[in-house]
């Protein structure tokens, strides 16, 4: 937590030692809005809540951004937080200081049906916003440093949520764009919350006398440099990242002396030609360790990250790792797209600018039509995974795909066409399967067939990008429609059938009719089509469809059939057409308000009540027999007794791992009314724990919390 106020002075004079050019009327005019919007606010951390975006705008000072971008980071939270809009600001400080602000505001306005949606629409915004200005981005990014710097203030699991967040999407994030500064802090800074005990560990395993050694390696490579007749530039030294460290020992499952770049030492010359002839230089000096060499000079990273690798052991046995590369290249590495941008005075590199960008638009492009939010912050974020790959076409031409990627991923890569052609693969001239997993520096030759062949529908589960899941959906959108549209079908069928959705021919093409125009779709063959190809999941659709259902069923039903017998309730619930009637709930679904239920008259124990999606349920109304004894039931109106109910959690076996469930359970102050827990293959555990729950509502409250907890995998009510 900080302990001293940001002021505005502060910025100001950091400004002015920064000896770059600012629009400071520009600025003056932000701060004095910003300090009047806010005032009276104060942070969790418990200073003036102007202190926020003066930290920013400091952090975006460091950059070297433009007094545009400073005064948005000043203005960037008066929208979402005061009465300030949105149209003030464009008539204040011009349209692009507005396009910046609204870029990192938050869509607090809009109705969501999901915490996941909601993240996903908001994310997707800012990715539109950062295509158009990249410095949307990189404002966000240093709003999420200084939040993480004062992230000690906000409640535990809050720290933990924004920590997650931060580390599957806002690091990589930054990652892309090359900022390596701000990408270590956020990651770090992310694993302090969500692994203390680790993050600790490493600390206490990092050498307090790593200054000393550097400085004398780096005194020891001038010297011989300078007889060889080269005079770096400046030599910088470097311990290597915590969550660098944590990655390698915990992932890779690496021991701290297996680690071999944790110390660093950075050469900064003129030009390329100077950074070869180092490079023979330093293994003239130390001993090289064998294949520990990477030339991302003639390779650069996607994020366009350059320079000469090689990790070398000297006089005390310690390895360390030497990166050589020019003045350019390491302010590229340090500031990313901010170090050679198009909003700069004197620089108009534009095409390389957008370039850059390329994924972000690629990745918009993907995603423009996605309707299941969870698949779509899902394929975000593997789209974004730091971790890559890069491989060889036969021809010497590099593909760098996210780590996890297989061969069909690299055809499509290459070109949708030859993804869809594919029949099989080699790799270093080998036949492998087509989900072959690809490591760095293979070279993979993709076998195809004949122009009709087209790729399998199974292949969206074994494909990692989403790019390559598109062109497959895409090549059966154009190629299979009346396939699509039978697979859809049938798929949508059954869905009905599962849920007991019966209507006359006329009224069921009456209700999917108004879904599909609900799904903005000119058809129902378009929405099963939709389906079929797997642009359109029904898991998205069949609450539509429930709903539209019941709204029809309410219409055709005489209104005196709704109101006889229904007042007085049992066990807070209603059976139609019979009175006071013992009601028990059937264990094997263990139904809550708030699920649609129906009732089965039983022999000897009134009314037994099960979910109305219950397996038992559709296995009795098979029956000739017993389907009339199958009754309407509701639930009554404000029922305010709890009911018992069945939650099935599986998840990573470790110590604590109880402890931290239960703990969870009773923070939410949940009745416990059993346990049972077992061991399950690949290290898992499966704990089933009955609790008393109010309604669904209460429910899954109880098992989104539950999900939160370390290790666990699945949360299922059960």
């Amino acid at each position: 937590m900080l302990n001293t106020y940001m002021t505005y002075e502060d910025l100001t004079k950091y400004i002015e030692e920064s000896g770059r050019s600012y629009d400071m009327k520009l600025l003056d005019q932000a701060y004095e809005l910003a300090a009047k919007a806010h005032d009276g606010q104060m942070r969790r951390s418990g200073e003036p809540y102007i202190c926020h975006p003066l930290n920013v705008a400091k952090l975006l000072v460091e950059l070297g951004m433009d007094s545009q971008s400073i005064a948005a980071a000043l203005l960037h939270d008066v929208v979402e937080d005061t009465a300030v809009t949105l149209e003030e600001i464009k008539s204040k400080f011009g349209p692009d200081v507005a396009l910046l602000v609204d870029g990192v505001t938050k869509l607090t306005k809009m109705t969501f049906s999901s915490l996941e949606e909601q993240k996903a629409e908001n994310l997707r915004k800012m990715l539109l916003a950062m295509s158009q200005d990249v410095r949307v981005m990189i404002i966000k990014l240093c709003d999420r440093v200084h939040n993480m710097r004062t992230g000690d203030a906000w409640p535990e699991q809050k720290r933990r949520d924004k920590a997650l967040e931060t580390m599957e999407v806002y690091a990589p994030i930054a990652h892309r764009l090359g900022i390596s500064g701000i990408k270590e802090e956020l990651e770090d800074r992310s694993l302090r919350y969500l692994d203390p005990v680790g993050y600790n560990e490493i600390n206490n395993l990092l050498d307090t006398h790593g200054a000393e050694f550097l400085n004398g390696i780096r005194s020891d490579i001038r010297e011989h440099l300078k007889e060889n007749g080269i005079e770096p530039e400046c030599i910088k030294s470097r311990v290597k990242s915590v969550y660098g460290i944590y990655r390698k020992m915990y992932m890779q499952r690496k021991n701290f002396d297996e680690i071999y770049d944790i110390y660093a030492v950075r050469i900064i010359l003129d030009n390329v030609a100077e950074c070869y002839n180092a490079l023979g230089q330093i293994h003239d000096m130390y001993h090289p360790l064998p294949n520990r060499f990477k030339d991302y000079i003639s390779t650069p990273k996607p994020n366009g990250y350059q320079s000469l690798h090689t990790t070398v052991i000297g006089r005390e046995a310690i390895p360390f790792e030497v990166q050589i590369r020019t003045n350019e290249m390491d302010r590229m590495a340090e500031y990313g797209v901010a170090a050679h941008w198009k909003y700069k005075a004197g620089v108009s590199s534009r095409d390389r600018l957008d370039e850059r960008l390329a994924w972000v638009r690629q990745l918009l492009e993907i995603q423009r039509e996605a309707d299941d939010s969870e698949e779509l912050l899902r394929d975000i974020k593997s789209d974004l995974l730091p971790e890559e790959v890069f491989a060889f076409t036969p021809r010497g031409d590099v593909i760098n795909l996210p780590a996890g990627a297989t061969a069909i991923d690299f055809a499509y890569a290459i070109h949708s066409a030859v993804g869809n052609r594919m029949i099989g693969a080699k790799v270093n001239n080998r036949i492998v399967p087509i989900d072959h997993v690809i490591s760095t520096g293979e070279i993979i030759e993709v076998i195809t067939g004949p122009a009709d062949k087209g790729p399998s529908r199974d292949w969206l589960k074994i494909v990692k990008t989403s790019e390559a899941k598109n062109k497959i959906r895409n090549w059966f959108k154009k190629e299979r429609r009346e396939e699509n549209i039978a697979e859809g079908r049938a798929a949508l069928d059954r869905e009905l059938r599962r849920n007991m959705i019966n209507l006359t021919d006329a009224k069921m093409q009456e209700m999917l009719a108004e879904v599909a125009r609900r799904q903005r779709m000119n058809s129902v063959e378009e929405m099963c089509a939709a389906i079929g190809y797997g642009g359109l999941l029904l898991s998205k659709i069949m609450p539509k469809i429930k709903e539209e259902y019941t709204r029809i069923r309410e219409e055709e039903a005489p209104r005196e059939a709704v109101i006889p017998k229904r007042v007085h309730a049992t066990d807070g619930v209603i059976v139609e057409g019979i009175d006071n009637c013992p009601i028990k709930f059937a264990k094997c679904c263990a139904p809550l308000p708030g699920d649609e239920i129906v009732g089965f008259i039983t022999r000897g124990f009134g009314v037994s009540i099960h979910k109305k999606d219950c397996e038992n349920v559709k296995a009795s109304m098979a029956n000739e027999e017993n389907r009339e004894r199958w009754v309407k039931a509701y639930w009554a109106p404000n029922e305010s007794k709890a009911f018992r109910a069945a939650v099935e959690i599986e998840a990573m076996d470790r110590d604590g791992l109880l402890s931290d469930l239960l703990q969870t359970l009773g923070d939410m102050r949940v009745p416990i009314l059993g346990m049972n827990a077992r061991p399950a293959n690949n290290s898992h555990a499966v704990i089933t724990i009955n609790v008393s729950a109010a309604n669904t509502e209460h429910m899954n409250n109880i098992l989104g919390r539950l999900r939160k907890v370390r290790d666990v995998i699945s949360v299922t009510r059960s």
